[in-house]
């Protein structure tokens, strides 16, 4: 994303002055969600401490009550409308040093790991507080008092049995919540398991933010990809550079790093990740000992994907080239948008056919030459729209 201008003081306002130099298309359902950013940065702005006059002055400011809680935003709408903009223009003008930008798993995966660590405190005798949410709230919102989310989802049962008791330590401590998502609260965690102990978060949650859909009728993201190439070969310089200005688009300013897919009992590692888009090489996804569930996950987790650097397959890989069926099958049934680079085209990398690998390469040649087509996205990320609302 470029620069914020020196003259820009508000959301609202940059939005006009990228679209005015041409950098934006103008939208309507975009400023309607900066205006709405925009009175939280009043209210921030609002709230700013007076200077302290003395120490005494300052005992006695203590003693107030506290302000009335701001309300914070939940941004909700189909990938590729701006929301991740928006968030980031927002994040960048916040006049508050406490604040934190992340991605919602990754949030949840240090909320976690905080927990694990009071528990063994309270094990080793270290702490007498049993309940581990009360300081790990604290320890969060003494650390910041605005939260930015990207991606606010649910998908796991132990994320969606802590969240109510999470966030009403948090809202209680006078956090600030921002979230973008794909689906609205009322749909968050749709059939889950035991989703009615998950309910009461949705309540909390909705007294605590605003919800906005940002329904523009264009997808910005899909546009860009139309005019990428989606499988490049052969391997080299300028194929990786193709593929670096590919992702660069792709993610369009999104915060990149690493991070894990929690599974059962172990973790999946995601190299780089920006938002709901991620990046591989075929060492990282085919050369490990990954299964169908493993392949399952990303693709839940996942809209877009980078596999880079296949290498010729066949008997003399035969288990790497299994994987590779595998997860192009788990790709395509997703509806994932698929970026690869390659030794040689899809129906050139199989050298030698034979087993079971040979016939079903077949079928992944053929859905890789598909997933380069217009058709394929905009029939199966309709399709993908659909599937997200239903497990979120």
């Amino acid at each position: 994303m470029d620069p914020i201008p020196d003259y820009a003081l508000s959301v609202a306002e940059q939005l006009r002055a990228l679209t005015k130099g041409g950098a934006l298309q103008a939208d309507p359902a975009q400023i309607g969600v900066a205006q709405k950013l925009d009175r939280i940065l009043l209210d921030l702005k609002a709230r700013k401490p007076a200077a302290k006059k003395s120490a005494l002055g300052w005992i006695f400011a203590q003693k107030r009550k506290p302000d009335t809680a701001i309300r914070g935003l939940y941004v909700h709408g189909s990938v590729g409308r701006g929301k991740t903009m928006l968030m980031d223009m927002f994040f960048e003008m916040a006049p508050i040093e406490n604040k934190r930008r992340a991605h919602f798993h990754e949030f949840m995966a240090d909320v976690h790991t905080r927990i694990h660590a009071h528990r063994q405190k309270l094990k080793a005798g270290e702490t007498k507080q049993a309940d581990p949410v009360p300081p790990v709230a604290a320890a969060l919102r003494e650390e910041a008092q605005l939260l930015c989310f990207d991606e606010f989802t649910v998908t796991d049962i132990t994320d969606a049995m802590i969240l109510a008791r999470l966030f009403t330590e948090l809202f209680a401590r006078g956090c600030i919540l921002v979230a973008t998502s794909n689906v609205e609260p009322d749909n968050l965690y749709r059939d889950g398991l035991n989703r009615g102990l998950f309910l009461p978060f949705v309540d909390i949650l909705k007294r605590h933010v605003e919800v906005a859909s940002l329904d523009s009728p264009t997808d910005y993201r899909m546009e860009k990809i139309d005019s990428l190439p989606v499988f490049v070969s052969p391997l080299g310089a300028e194929t990786r550079k193709q593929m670096d200005i590919a992702w660069r688009q792709i993610i369009d300013g999104a915060v990149e790093a690493s991070m894990q897919i929690a599974m059962k009992g172990r973790h999946i590692d995601v190299p780089i990740a920006a938002g709901r888009c991620a990046r591989f090489s075929f060492r990282e996804l085919c050369e490990r000992p990954l299964g169908a569930s493993d392949y399952l996950a990303i693709a839940q987790r996942f809209d877009v994907v980078f596999v880079e650097d296949i290498p010729f397959l066949g008997p003399d890989n035969r288990n790497e080239t299994k994987r590779f069926i595998i997860l192009i099958d788990a790709l395509y049934d997703a509806g994932v948008l698929l970026f690869a680079s390659a030794v040689r085209p899809p129906d050139q990398l199989m050298v030698e056919k034979k087993g079971t690998e040979g016939f079903e390469f077949d079928r992944t040649v053929s859905r890789l030459f598909e997933m380069r087509s217009v058709e394929y996205r905009d029939q199966h990320q309709g399709k993908r729209h659909e599937t997200v609302n239903i497990r979120s």
